[in-house]
């Protein structure tokens, strides 16, 4: 019965000291998870310069058009030509907190606040997916969750690319196509 009576106070002891250990941790954070990106893996071309750290990250999912147009510099050649996104930004969670739209490209908070950039390096992310991108991000309008964004990643991708399975030829030029895509955003300011 001694022995019973110290292991059930060992078990009380180790509860109540895990419980003080998780509220002492749990103090120390500002109150929200820190995000949980790491961007080592990716190619030098898209990492985000020393400086800066990430204050959010976002799932873009939803559609990009291409139309069908003459190709550059190729007379009577046509090629499908990237027109614009159209994409839901939900947290990691699944909630959505903004939107992605363009043209121009322009990523949106549910607050209100929005911004454009420009883009500075993409990199092959896969031959099914658009290609991972580093933009640099204009000054904001409005004020909220987009202020002070400096760069913005475009990593994590499935599909997007320029539809395969309908040609582009000069007899359905201005013909346009919609393909599905996601890819992660993630939103970095100056630290």
């Amino acid at each position: 019965m001694h022995t019973s009576c110290s292991t059930r106070s060992i078990a009380v002891l180790g509860a109540v000291s895990a419980a003080a250990f998780l509220t002492a941790c749990g103090s120390m954070s500002s109150g929200s998870m820190a995000p949980s990106f790491n961007q080592s893996s990716l190619p030098p071309t898209i990492q985000v310069p020393a400086g800066n750290k990430v204050v959010m990250e976002t799932v873009g999912k939803g559609d990009i058009t291409y139309e069908c147009r003459d190709k550059a510099n190729a007379p009577g050649q046509t090629e499908w030509v990237f027109v614009g996104p159209d994409a839901k930004l939900l947290d990691r969670s699944g909630k959505q907190v903004g939107k992605y739209y363009g043209p121009p490209a322009t990523w949106e908070s549910n607050d209100g606040s929005k911004l454009t950039a420009t883009q500075l390096a993409v990199a092959p992310s896969g031959p099914t997916s658009l290609p991972y991108q580093l933009v640099k991000a204009n000054p904001a309008t409005g004020s909220g969750a987009m202020t002070g964004v400096t760069y913005i990643q475009r990593v994590a991708l499935q599909g997007g690319v320029a539809p395969t399975t309908v040609a582009c030829t000069p007899a359905n030029k201005g013909q346009k196509q919609i393909v599905q895509y996601q890819a992660d955003y993630i939103f970095w300011k100056a630290s």
